[in-house]
């Protein structure tokens, strides 16, 4: 196999990710990779919030569909936008390193309105400063930029791992520590979607497979699971390997601790350990 198809959504993060990809496959296995852009539900619909008009599978259905056809070889996403079950046919048969998962406080420090279309960060700013007006927003981070630049909001919300992607820089950007922000499950880890049992497209994608990432990625991705959560779930999770073991941090709404922080050695089971550690 001398050449693949790639999908992609193709707003400048999912280009930019997806280009990444492609390149890493072909210098580590001489295989040429094309980007096949396909429009998406999610991209199409800007101006209601992801919770209103369905969330999990908004930025995937279209991609899926051209996968089961043939249209494409395989898939990157953002993997936290990916449903913790794979659709019937398909499988993420790797995954590769992840980049920074934190999230990032852009604007004004002494913010009044900041911006976010995410109820994990919307509900954890407020925790963090309660005097804030969480107002909604949509569109790509370039957008997003250019709303907050005008003025409609004093600061915003935006992935560390996007922002790096696109090489964005800005002297008003500050990483939110993870403890006080816990990001989305899979924040900052692209998922790599393909047919069940297409073992020359699997083998060729082993290449760029970061096994660390996917233990990591697996808990917090069962964690995610085991509270049948998505879009309109306010939930954030966070494994990270540490010296001697992982560091875990999550976030669920409604629960008794609402947040914990705590370390483990291994990762067995761990995903039951957090949301018991939660309730306790």
């Amino acid at each position: 196999m001398t050449s693949l198809r790639l999908g992609t959504r193709g707003s400048k993060l999912a280009l930019a990710q997806s280009t990444q990809i492609a390149q890493g496959i072909t210098k580590a296995t001489g295989v040429s990779v094309e980007l096949v852009v396909i429009s998406t539900r999610g991209d199409r619909i800007q101006n209601k919030p992801l919770a209103e008009i369905g969330g999990k599978g908004l930025f995937t259905m279209e991609l899926e569909a051209a996968l089961r056809d043939g249209s494409i070889d395989f898939a990157v996403h953002s993997l936290k936008d990916l449903p913790t079950d794979d659709p019937k046919g398909l499988c993420l048969p790797v995954t590769p390193k992840r980049a920074d998962p934190r999230d990032v406080w852009v604007g004004a420090a002494n913010a009044k309105r900041v911006g976010t279309g995410s109820l994990r960060r919307g509900e954890q700013i407020q925790n963090l400063y309660p005097s804030v007006e969480i107002l909604g927003i949509r569109g790509n981070v370039d957008t997003r930029l250019a709303k907050l630049d005008r003025g409609d909001y004093d600061a915003i919300i935006l992935a560390a791992a996007g922002m790096a992607r696109l090489g964005i820089h800005r002297t008003d950007a500050s990483p939110l520590p993870i403890g006080d922000c816990v990001p989305a499950p899979a924040q900052g880890v692209l998922g790599i979607q393909a047919r069940e049992g297409d073992t020359k497209v699997h083998n060729i994608l082993q290449s760029i497979h970061d096994p660390v990432t996917a233990v990591c990625v697996e808990v917090e991705r069962s964690f995610l699971a085991s509270i049948q959560g998505g879009c309109n779930v306010a939930a954030g999770c966070c494994v990270r390997p540490v010296e001697g073991g992982f560091q875990i941090d999550a976030y669920h709404k409604g629960t008794a601790k609402e947040s914990v922080s705590f370390f483990v050695s291994q990762l067995d089971e761990a995903h039951i350990e957090i949301i018991n550690r939660l309730n306790s």
